[in-house]
């Protein structure tokens, strides 16, 4: 048996994506659900980047049992200090530190000769592990570095200390082919690195994040690290539902390997963190997308019909997606709205939550005629639409339209006090929020506005994801409803409040 480790840093290299800020609740939800699909190492942040970041991880470590917890540092010693302070009270804490060693990186970046950057692994390694005993190192832009310095540099780290060796494929040039070579050459020629763990980390700018991953298993790789959903900044970075469900899928090839991944948390653990990020996952993305499991030539209709094994390749329940045909309404009760849980992989509740859910189930399908799949996992993962607490709470809105001309009459609560305002715009969400602008005296700068649906039903929720800009700082806000117009005011108040906290 040959054990992948996973390690998921959605939470540091995901949430660089562009347009995604996630506050310290949002990281713990996300962390918790990664504790539910078995990843073995969540990389919780960034602690020395901000005190955000420095209390989320903290935060994080404070409630994650079964997986490792780390931050990543540079090689400094006061990185590495806050880092070992934000993660002190992990059940498993890591410490995970890098330095760049390409040519590039050690003119123009560092201005460091070999031997400086040698000397500096050295010391921050063994400064590291003075505060944890598990150590990751990185060299940042290995895979532009000349091979004989990186096991120069890999050995250093190995013997100061480090348990595990990260080679990240920085800029994503690499092919599947130079991957492999790179780390079968480490890995044969890197002294004492029998019992250590060889990881990879791969960038999506040339579309072999994946591939780059899978190769580098074949040629040794123990752990590979990967955002859910392939989030990152540029192109991304390795899809951890793809090369989970590549080494399940793929047995022929893979015989012998496995992972700690509950695969059937994949697509809540995929709709939670598209909820939380905002960031839309493409229809036709592999294992998770919209159409990853649809057949629309009659063919294709014909085979899945007489077989699924004709055109898929793995189940949809194994992902935890349409296990069943149990369509919830208004007259479902609690028994089998926690059998559609149990079904969806959604399950570990206590009896105080699962009655929270039920009643939020309940208000929905007064709504709706029918409450899909989608609508529970929503609904569990993140009730996406959750009031951010502060100055502003909507009481009621009233839409009216005449000559062409639209009208919002906005009744909200701010600081306590009721507030009414009424605006013209050019449609409902405009002219909403101008008179929750004109209330508060004040204009803001409306970046995005996302509208999309979380089911397909004509009376499908509406989730809207809007960024707003002031002073130079973005504000993201979220929000769903069966209302359009009122889930869009609810966003924006959302962002004010987020804002209004900053």
């Amino acid at each position: 048996m040959k054990h992948i480790k996973i390690f998921d840093t959605t939470l540091r290299d995901g949430e660089q994506t562009p347009r995604v800020n996630l506050n310290a609740k949002e990281k713990l939800r996300i962390a918790k659900q990664l504790e539910s699909l078995g990843v073995d190492v969540i990389e919780a942040g960034f602690a020395a980047a901000s005190s955000g970041d420095f209390s989320a991880i903290q935060l994080i470590a404070e409630n994650i049992k079964n997986s490792t917890v780390t931050s990543l540092a540079r090689a400094i010693k006061s990185d590495i200090e806050v880092a070992a302070e934000a993660i002190k009270k992990a059940a498993k804490p890591r410490i995970h530190t890098f330095i760049a060693t390409s040519p590039v990186h050690r003119e123009f970046k560092l201005k460091m000769s070999k031997e400086e950057i040698l000397k500096s692994v050295d010391e921050m390694v063994r400064y590291a592990k003075s505060f944890v005993e598990d150590i990751e190192f990185s060299a940042e832009d290995a895979m532009r570095t000349e091979k004989e310095y990186l096991v120069e540099v890999y050995e250093t780290a190995i013997k100061a200390g480090a348990t595990t060796i990260n080679i990240p494929d920085t800029v994503g040039y690499r092919t599947p082919d130079e991957m492999y070579e790179t780390i079968k050459y480490l890995k044969d020629n890197i002294k004492g690195i029998e019992n250590i763990d060889i990881s990879v980390h791969c960038h999506n700018d040339l579309g072999l994040a994946v591939a780059n991953s899978i190769a580098a298993v074949e040629a040794g790789a123990t752990q590979i690290e990967c955002t859910v959903n392939g989030i990152g900044e540029r192109a991304g970075n390795t899809s951890l539902e793809e090369v989970v469900m590549i080494l399940k899928t793929r047995k022929d090839l893979f015989e012998g390997y496995t992972t700690n991944i509950d695969t059937k948390q994949i697509y809540p653990a995929s709709k939670l963190v598209s909820l939380l990020t905002g960031v839309t996952t493409q229809p036709n993305k592999a294992i998770v997308g919209a159409n990853a499991f649809s057949h629309e030539s009659g063919i294709h209709q014909h085979g899945v019909l007489a077989n699924p094994e004709t055109y898929e390749i793995m189940k949809p329940e194994t992902v935890g997606r349409n296990v069943d045909n149990l369509v919830l309404g208004k007259l479902s009760g609690k028994h089998a709205f926690i059998d559609k849980l149990n079904n969806l992989g959604l399950s570990g509740f206590d009896d105080k939550k699962i009655e929270q859910l039920f009643a939020e189930f309940k208000n929905l399908a007064d709504r709706k005629k029918y409450v899909l799949d989608d609508d529970i996992i929503s609904l569990v993962s993140g009730d996406a639409a959750e009031v951010v607490k502060g100055r502003l709470s909507l009481e009621q809105f009233e839409i009216s339209r005449k000559d062409s001309k639209t009208k919002a009459e906005i009744n909200i609560l701010l600081d306590g006090e009721k507030e009414v305002s009424a605006s013209y715009g050019s449609g409902p969400v405009d002219a909403s929020y101008k008179a929750i602008n004109r209330i508060l005296n004040d204009n803001f700068v409306l970046e995005e506005y996302k509208l999309e649906s979380i089911t397909g039903d004509t009376d499908a929720q509406a989730q809207v994801v809007v960024i707003i800009e002031k002073n130079g700082k973005r504000y993201i806000g979220r929000a769903q409803s069966t209302d359009i117009v009122e889930a869009s005011i609810k966003a924006y108040i959302n962002a004010l409040n987020r804002l209004y906290q900053d």
